[in-house]
């Protein structure tokens, strides 16, 4: 019947055909029968349908920032069955990630990040074409980057003056864009919800932004915020008392993460315009 019987290593055999992948040239590399793939998204086609699964499947999402909040974000886009994605960061994995950062683990420590998401999403999809820059988004930098290719961007960004120029020029180019606003320094995972930066209370990081984006004459951005007040730290970096470093949990970075890229796929498949 042309099957063979593949062997995953984990005491689990599955007579299932396989098939060696194009264009990959690093090992052997097995890519999902039809019969695979559809189980492997089947609960979530139960809920969405066939055509929403196919649009996900023809769409390219870029995720700026793969730390605590957008590692989350791009586990959602992964399971959910983007055909593509962009990952961008030029950071490594560090062992105060481990607290909050999925791919965060001890065997991980040292490698960028980007490159531990893209094996992590092809784990899960191997079928989904993972493109890992390792750079950051920067004001100075933003003309090398570009957006039309993308279908939805995902600003998962720290520093302000970044997320303010890829809102920017994601607007002036009409590419659909929601932002992470302060996911430190908090401990309700579920004060977070889906408004309009002008809406917004008691975040720090959006009423800089509000200011910043009111001058750019731009009047609206979809964001995740949480309504819950910054909490003040109980204390400082204990390996430098002088280093004013935010605080962070496993909890809350996660959950910003997650409403992200729910939000991200609801908008792709248009279940927010029903």
């Amino acid at each position: 019947l042309g099957y063979k019987i593949l062997n995953l290593g984990i005491g689990v055999r599955f007579p299932y055909p396989l098939q060696r992948r194009p264009g990959v040239s690093s090992g052997f590399f097995i890519s999902l029968c039809p019969y695979m793939q559809n189980e492997t998204i089947s609960r979530t086609k139960q809920l969405l349908g066939d055509a929403a699964i196919k649009t996900l499947e023809h769409c390219r999402v870029a995720v700026f920032g793969v730390g605590g909040v957008g590692g989350y974000a791009v586990e959602v886009l992964a399971r959910s069955g983007v055909g593509q994605l962009d990952l961008f960061d030029n950071d490594r994995v560090s062992l105060s990630n481990i607290n909050r950062q999925i791919i965060a683990l001890h065997s991980t420590v040292g490698k960028l990040k980007v490159d531990v998401a893209k094996e992590r999403v092809m784990d899960i999809n191997p079928e989904c074409s993972v493109f890992a820059h390792a750079v950051f988004y920067l004001p100075d930098n933003a003309d090398n980057f570009d957006l039309t290719r993308y279908d939805y961007v995902l600003d998962c960004i720290d520093t302000i003056a970044a997320k303010v120029e890829l809102v920017k020029r994601c607007k002036s180019q009409g590419i659909p864009v929601i932002s992470s606003m302060g996911a430190a320094n908090k401990m309700d995972p579920t004060a977070f919800c889906v408004t309009d930066i002008f809406k917004t209370k008691m975040d720090p990081i959006a009423k800089v932004m509000r200011k910043k984006l009111k001058e750019l004459g731009i009047r609206k951005l979809k964001v995740v915020c949480s309504y819950e007040q910054p909490i003040k730290i109980v204390c400082d970096d204990g390996d430098n008392p002088s280093r004013h470093v935010p605080a962070s949990n496993a909890f809350v970075p996660a959950a910003a993460g997650l409403v992200m890229g729910s939000e991200a796929v609801k908008d792709l498949i248009g279940y927010n315009m029903k």
